[in-house]
Formats: structure tokens, sequence, C-alpha cells
């Protein structure tokens, strides 16, 4: 990411902060790490760009996305997360952090979920598209 990021020089710096695409507790507890928040770790610490690990959640347990067709996908994850402090974003430039995008139905919503809470622009940035 950080290659992809330096190759095409990508104006990174624009973001006050990086969020990972969260997963559901289980989940975490199943796999025992969050692959995007090692990624998000990554970036964070070269380019100096604060972390926020905590304030996008996911507010319910969704179906595993990679089961289910494109149009499930979007319905399987609609209001499947919430933030804890608004004010931590409110004005702010959030750049979220995903391992993966095949329809782009969990970063859209996480991206809906961060804007409603009032960021001033949200980014998506992720290390693979699956097609």
């Amino acid at each position: 990411m950080i290659d992809f990021l330096e190759t095409y020089r990508l104006d990174i710096r624009q973001f006050e902060q990086i969020v990972p695409m969260p997963l559901f507790p289980s989940r975490l507890r199943e796999r025992g790490y969050n692959q995007s928040q090692l990624l998000a770790q990554e970036i964070g610490q070269r380019y100096k760009i604060k972390l926020s690990l905590n304030n996008l959640v996911r507010a319910r347990e969704t179906e595993h996305q990679a089961r289910l067709s494109e149009k499930e996908r979007w319905t399987n994850i609609h209001g499947a997360f919430r933030i804890k402090n608004r004010i931590e974003f409110s004005g702010k430039n959030i750049l979220i952090i995903d391992d993966l995008l095949t329809t782009g139905a969990t970063a859209s919503e996480a991206a809906h979920t961060v804007k409603d809470a009032g960021a001033k622009t949200v980014g998506i940035l992720t290390l693979a598209i699956k097609e």
C-alpha cells in the first residue's frame, strides 16, 4: 500500500485520521486480529497520521459478505456500522483502510456512516480489489 501511495504520489497527508475497517467482536475473537488494523497502523506510522481504532464500530453481526451475491451484500451491510463519538470525526478528513474491495458495499456503508457523523471528506484505501 505504501509503495502504491508513493508510486502514484497520492496526497495521503490530506487525511487527519486513519480508520481501519472494524470487525464485529466475535469475528475478531475468531480470527485473532484485524488485518485492516495492521495495514492502517503501518500507514499511520509511516505518514504520522492519527489512528482511530474504536470510533467506527460494527453495530451488529452480519453474514460473511463472501458468501453472498452482490445484491445481498448491499442489503446485508446496511446499517451495520455506528459511531461512538461523532465529535472525533466532525469536520475532519478521514481515510478508511480495508484489506479487500469486492462490490464496494462494506466500504460504501462505512464511508456513509463516517460522513453522516460530520466528516468533511472520507476516502477509502484498499489493499486488493477482487473482480
